[in-house]
């Protein structure tokens, strides 16, 4: 009997994928990314110095030329001080009737509603209730703006337009966002994702199909994707992501345009599964759907009981 194995890539990242935004304090601040579970690529920010940070320093970024668009849709996004407090339960499905599965900004604050991190996001509510998770103590409750056309150089100026704003109300820099501060900004090491075959050039020594089935019965969460977990490379496979990042699952992702290691994936698990499109969601060997589905059931709270079977 022909005994094959899955194989794995390694990557590693922080909580988003990182794509470099503009420096705000001195040329040699070291760059960290957080949390964003989907696009596909993460979003990183520079830490700063609250001794370094002066008024020259924002004049500087005040005046960099930024494009029409970016600063069209910041001026969309609220100031901190618009915003109210939404209280962080301990319930996320509570949770996620506030705050959205969406990109944009975000501040935490404390118990004593200061405010100790500013933050950019792929998924608001999966960085929060990470944060939730491991500084509990820190979040107490959240303000949230969603950038409605999110990319990188509207992120970043919508974080700035937050950050400069909290520094003219109190002359100080949030302590999250402090150079040295890892408190909310950490490296973790990223699941891997699955590959079917060891090369495209390797002749396998069982069907394709044969692969693909033993690979969703063998995980209970399969998440057949278009890019890898760590940089998707479509809209719908971020939101996946993110949703299942958000949902604490344990789950296995596979990307279906990885050509060497997947060749053929795509038109096959067309005919296996009976569903034209990706991404595609297995559980319990079961196919649930794609990305729709999977956005309806956590709107409506029925992911918990899902994973649970």
């Amino acid at each position: 009997m022909a005994s094959f194995t899955f194989s794995s890539t390694t990557a590693i990242t922080s909580h988003c994928s990182s794509s470099s935004f503009p420096t705000i304090s001195p040329k040699n601040t070291p760059y960290l990314s957080f949390h964003s579970s989907i696009n596909h690529r993460s979003t990183s920010f520079p830490l700063l110095s609250s001794s370094k940070f002066t008024t020259t320093t924002i004049t500087t970024i005040t005046t960099k030329r930024i494009p029409l668009r970016a600063l069209t849709i910041v001026s969309a996004v609220k100031k901190i001080s618009e915003l109210e407090l939404i209280s962080v339960s301990d319930e996320s499905e509570d949770l996620k009737s506030m705050v959205p599965s969406a990109s944009g900004v975000y501040a935490v604050h404390d118990s004593n509603s200061d405010l100790q991190f500013i933050g950019i996001s792929r998924n608001i509510y999966a960085s929060i209730i990470s944060h939730r998770k491991s500084v509990p103590e820190l979040c107490s409750s959240v303000k949230v703006g969603v950038v409605d056309e999110p990319d990188r150089e509207s992120l970043t100026q919508a974080w700035k337009s937050w950050m400069e704003e909290h520094i003219a109300a109190t002359g100080k820099i949030p302590p999250g966002n402090e150079s040295g501060n890892s408190t909310w900004v950490k490296k973790t090491q990223k699941k891997p994702d699955l590959r079917l075959t060891p090369g495209r050039h390797v002749q396998l020594t069982v069907p394709l199909e044969t692969l693909i089935d033993q690979l969703v019965k063998e995980n209970k969460v399969v998440a057949f994707i278009k890019g890898s977990r760590s940089a998707p490379l479509c809209g719908f496979s971020q939101k996946v992501v993110g949703i299942l990042e958000g949902a604490g699952v344990d789950y296995e992702t596979i990307d279906v345009l990885d050509d060497e290691h997947n060749f053929g994936l795509r038109e096959k698990l067309k005919s296996y599964s009976n569903w034209p499109t990706f991404p595609q969601i297995f559980v319990n060997g079961e196919l649930v759907g794609g990305c729709d589905i999977l956005t309806s059931m956590q709107e409506n709270g029925e992911l918990a009981s899902l994973f649970k079977k």
